[in-house]
């Protein structure tokens, strides 16, 4: 074994839980976690689709656009300190992330840092001339052909490993499982086989508690009076100690707001497991029904037990396609009568829509602060609001008609009912997202090193 393979700890730090997190308690850990590596988890579903759009713009971007300001803010302790760092920041673009962030680093006068990209997730042309079908509709995928924006696979730590082994300082990718964006740095110091399927389904364990970083430091867990976390407006992001067996305990800096309980951890390791025995990953499909959580001290939670079987022979592929606009207004009504003026409100759009020819697939109209989370039956319930916010928000095939939702809801300024005010309206294009197993022969993954 290599002398990083006898390390007894690995420590990982989260910096990042999805793409506009916020960015000092990255540099926090880079300063105070003595950490061995730094992972910043960016991506989700339709991210990478937006991406896509943004370097159809232009062919520089399509990176995560936090990507320059975290570089910024993190490069200098993490150089100085020696902690590496990987990212899914590279979105749909991982070379141009990469290049600019050697730029930045020059910049910055750190060094000719080794800065690599994992690419090979972009599988659109496989997607476009096979013959595949939709997971979630059982559609075939030729039947949204000129509505594709997007495929990629979910890549597992492989790459990411073998940039490493060559030396990298900074891994930037597309898209890779969560998870193995932590797995990645621990089979590299561990030396652990790409076929150990316990200790990677032990590593997925890992990866799942750390890659939505605040959630599990208390951020999402928190609940005033029922559970309360101290200082959440300097929460810090979790820690990951890892040994070489993959037991880990969860903590954070000791300064930092925020609390790691067996409670947090619980919550987080539930957090969109969809079968706990068979959380299907690229790598393992792992297992988590023997982990064990424990607290060993004042946020210190030691998490052991996960384990795996062989991974699957095919990998998910995202597949991103325009399906339609949203058009969206919005008015506020106060003081007595706000629910009543606010339901005529609703009821005036509802038939301007129907008598000028709006055509929707979806519409809604919900009364905010009433009935627009659970409905009129359990919304409904208690005493009426002093103050609520009209919405009505529809489906169109054009921007055209998107428009015309918001601009009915505009009217009301004038046209009545009574004491409306604080209008917004809006027109976005919908990004839907669907999946289909692609075999892994398909996928290649392979990294590169770029110049500045």
């Amino acid at each position: 074994m290599t002398a990083t393979q006898d390390k007894r700890r690995v420590r990982i730090g989260a910096g990042a839980g999805y793409s506009g997190d916020r960015i000092e308690p990255a540099v926090e850990l880079a300063e105070h976690g003595a950490l061995d590596y730094l992972v910043f988890e960016c991506l989700a579903e339709r991210t990478i689709a937006i991406a896509q759009q943004a370097r159809r713009r232009d062919p520089q971007l399509g990176y995560d656009p936090l990507l320059q300001a975290r570089m910024h803010a993190v490069l200098p302790a993490a150089i100085r300190r020696g902690v590496r760092i990987i990212s899914n920041m590279g979105a749909a673009n991982p070379l141009a992330a990469a290049q600019k962030t050697a730029q930045i680093a020059r910049e910055l006068g750190v060094g000719d840092i080794k800065v690599a990209a994992v690419t090979g997730d972009d599988v659109l042309d496989v997607v476009l001339h096979g013959d595949f079908r939709f997971q979630e509709s059982g559609e075939p995928v030729a039947s949204y052909k000129d509505r594709i924006v997007s495929a990629n696979a979910y890549l597992g730590a492989s790459a990411i490993v073998d940039a490493l082994a060559a030396g990298a300082q900074i891994v930037l990718s597309g898209r890779v499982a969560d998870p193995s964006l932590f797995a990645a740095p621990l089979i590299h110091e561990f030396g652990w086989l790409m076929d150990d399927w316990h200790a990677l389904g032990q590593a997925t364990v890992v990866g799942h508690l750390l890659e939505c970083a605040g959630q599990v430091t208390g951020g999402y867990f928190a609940d005033p009076g029922f559970k309360d976390v101290p200082d959440l407006a300097r929460l810090g992001f979790p820690i990951g100690e890892v040994a070489a067996d993959g037991s880990v305990v969860i903590t954070k800096v000791p300064h930092a707001g925020g609390r790691v309980t067996e409670a947090t951890c619980k919550e987080q390791l539930l957090y969109e497991i969809h079968d706990p025995q068979r959380y299907l990953q690229p790598d393992v499909v792992a297992d988590f029904t023997q982990v064990a959580v424990s607290e060993e001290a004042p946020d210190r939670v030691r998490v052991t037990g996960g384990r795996g079987t062989p991974r699957t022979g095919t990998l998910k592929v995202s597949v991103a396609y325009v399906d339609g606009f949203i058009g969206e207004g919005q008015i506020s009504y106060g003081g007595p009568g706000a629910v009543e003026r606010a339901r005529l409100a609703l009821d005036i759009v509802r038939e301007r829509l129907a008598l000028t020819g709006v055509q929707t697939s979806e519409l809604r109209f919900d009364v905010i602060g009433v009935n627009a989370l659970h409905g009129d039956t359990i919304g409904s319930q208690g005493g009426a609001p002093y103050e609520v916010r009209a919405r009505v928000t529809g489906r169109t095939a054009s921007a055209a008609q998107a428009v015309r939702i918001g601009n009915e809801v505009e009217t009301l300024y004038t046209n009545g009912p009574a004491g409306g005010g604080g209008v917004t309206k809006s027109t976005r294009e919908v990004l839907a997202v669907q999946s289909v197993l692609l075999p892994r022969e398909h996928v290649k993954p392979t990294y590169t090193f770029v110049e500045a």
